[in-house]
């Protein structure tokens, strides 16, 4: 796994995501011979704690903060598998935020030899604070990082 740059002529739902080369290895493989489904989900937490560290709000900042953007819904369309070896990039966005307790990312898993989107997914976040795990305002570290880097649901080309 590492960051790529987001080549544009690939079919993103959303413009310019931040981006993960990854590529299934044995141990992501189940016993239908495709990547498992629970590897999608680890690949995107990685997407996301990547996306926000190049951000500038990596987990120590998190933690300085006392504050953390945690999913309170995931919602994951397996579109196609992936095999052992496949090259995909797993681009990712935040797409809403209400300012003030709320934000949504949404991701995407493309496979760059055929261009086919391989998964979409979205998660619902809220920002908590760590020592009690109740819902908190998103504090101004969060606000100045994030918002800037919206972008919109319905910029999304359908496809």
């Amino acid at each position: 796994m590492h960051a790529a740059a987001a080549p544009a002529d690939l079919p993103w739902d959303w413009p310019r995501p931040f981006t993960l080369a990854l590529s299934p290895c044995e141990d992501d493989i189940d016993e239908l011979r495709h990547t498992n489904n629970a590897v999608y989900v680890r690949w995107c937490e990685q997407a996301g704690w990547a996306h926000s560290a190049a951000l500038g709000l990596a987990v120590p900042d998190y933690h300085r903060l006392g504050r953390a953007m945690v999913i309170r819904q995931a919602e994951y369309d397996y579109l196609l598998p992936s095999l052992l070896g496949d090259e995909l990039l797993l681009g990712t966005w935040i797409s809403a935020s209400d300012g003030k307790l709320t934000m949504r990312r949404r991701f995407q898993l493309v496979r760059p030899r055929d261009g086919a989107t391989v998964l979409r997914g979205r998660w619902e976040l809220v920002c908590v604070d760590l020592q009690s795990g109740r819902p908190r305002r998103l504090p101004q570290d969060f606000v100045d990082v994030y918002l800037p880097v919206l972008v919109s649901d319905e910029v999304r080309v359908e496809g």
